[in-house]
């Protein structure tokens, strides 16, 4: 649902006031600190997140779901919920779409609304994790690993069918997650499962248009228990050679045994040029259900440091990577969920654009240890939440797109319209 602009505005009057001051304060610290504050905006104003259209409704596990009504039920209204996310924080103009859930009736009626909304089609992503409807072959022994040669090729003709609706939507990048693996030893082959992907991989490589990245994700376990045929980022970083400049990686923040050092993979991924794009999200125990920076947001503000990092000027460092949320919202609002991991990914990027570089890499060349924790750590206890604010005023978002949110009765808006018992597609 569309917000009337004015609205916003006059919510954001209420607190203008005390903003500003609390704004003032954050940009004489900024300054005095010797940063290029002009510089610090232009970066956060392009940064741009990517809803997925399966993150609208409400989520589950296996035991349950319990929806909170007004949920997106078809793919319009997914992108009118995306809207109104973007009205709120001018920075989520994108949306990542899941085939076969997610499959225009209309392409163009559909990029007509996209466009009416403000919003762009981000990377597509395939599904052969699922069996669908009126399928000839099960994916429950794996899809693009599979034994039979029917199998694997209905999976790589997903793929192809996935990359031509992108290709109408205007999307640049396929996303390929499997669950491909086995959960008991002895059940599969593992050069066999992992070489036979590696060759449907490539024929849906072979696929792409010119222009386009395929984005391999990875996953240490889960559905399968004893092996996944991605397990790591080694395993996908070898993939993404074997298929070539397009291929990359891609990193999805709950896909990690406990305590991965996930900052030093983004690093070694920067510095060989194949990072490809980020899952957004947090976690406990290695699976991706929690609003980002819900747990872990020094995490979060160490990955940002490491992707600004400029020492070797290496071009991988200016890459255009896929910036997307993938969470399970169990029990919040969903629109609220994403609303908090909008403000913690910002506030990540935020914060690490406020690392003083030049004496960072001074520290770490003279091995000064306590120094260097020191400037990360003073750039990361900087409440950078004033400045966000601002972007979003001068952008005609909200101040406080949570409260806002709120306060304009939004869920009730939605129930109103779709239903009380309303459920999103594709879950």
């Amino acid at each position: 649902m569309l917000i009337e602009p004015d609205k916003i505005k006059s919510l954001n009057a209420k607190v203008l006031d005390t903003h500003q001051k609390e704004f003032d304060h954050l940009r004489f610290q900024i300054e005095e600190k010797g940063l290029d504050y002009e510089a610090i905006v232009e970066k956060l104003k392009k940064f741009q997140i990517a809803i997925p259209s399966w993150a609208l409704g409400a989520g589950g596990t296996r035991f349950g779901r319990f929806s909170g009504g007004g949920e997106p039920r078809d793919l319009k209204e997914k992108i009118e919920d995306v809207g109104t996310l973007n009205q709120l924080t001018r920075s989520c103009s994108r949306i990542s779409l899941h085939i076969p859930w997610d499959i225009p009736s209309n392409q163009n009626e559909i990029k007509e609304l996209s466009r009416k909304h403000g919003i762009s089609f981000d990377a597509v992503n395939s599904n052969t994790f699922q069996d669908q409807e009126n399928q000839q072959y099960s994916y429950k022994y794996g899809s693009l690993s599979h034994t039979d040669r029917d199998v694997r090729e209905q999976a790589i003709q997903h793929n192809k069918e996935v990359i031509k609706q992108g290709i109408g939507l205007g999307s640049k990048a396929l996303t390929v997650w499997l669950a491909d693996g086995s959960s008991f030893p002895g059940q599969q082959h593992f050069k066999t499962a992992l070489k036979n992907t590696i060759d449907s991989l490539h024929e849906i490589y072979d696929h792409l248009p010119g222009e386009w990245n395929i984005f391999v994700e990875y996953k240490p376990f889960e559905p399968n228990f004893y092996s996944m045929v991605i397990p790591d980022w080694g395993t996908s970083h070898l993939i993404a050679n074997e298929l070539g400049r397009k291929a990359k990686c891609l990193v999805d923040l709950g896909h990690h045994l406990p305590n991965t050092n996930i900052e030093q993979i983004v690093a070694i991924l920067c510095l060989s040029g194949k990072l490809g794009g980020f899952h957004f999200n947090d976690s406990k125990y290695a699976d991706d259900d929690l609003t980002s920076g819900s747990l872990k947001p020094y995490q979060l503000f160490l990955i940002f440091n490491e992707l600004l990092d400029q020492k070797l000027n290496d071009e991988s460092q200016q890459q255009d990577l896929g910036w997307m949320i993938d969470a399970s919202h169990n029990l919040k609002d969903p629109l609220e969920d994403l609303l908090q991991s909008i403000e913690a990914i910002n506030t990540g990027m935020a914060k690490a654009l406020l690392i003083d570089r030049k004496k960072l890499y001074e520290a770490q060349e003279s091995n000064d240890v306590a120094v260097s924790q020191e400037i990360l750590q003073d750039a990361f206890q900087i409440d950078v939440r004033p400045l966000l604010r601002q972007l979003r005023y001068e952008s005609e978002g909200a101040i406080f797109p949570l409260k806002s949110y709120r306060e304009l009765s939004v869920r009730n808006g939605l129930i109103k319209k779709r239903g009380a018992k309303s459920i999103s597609t594709g879950l």
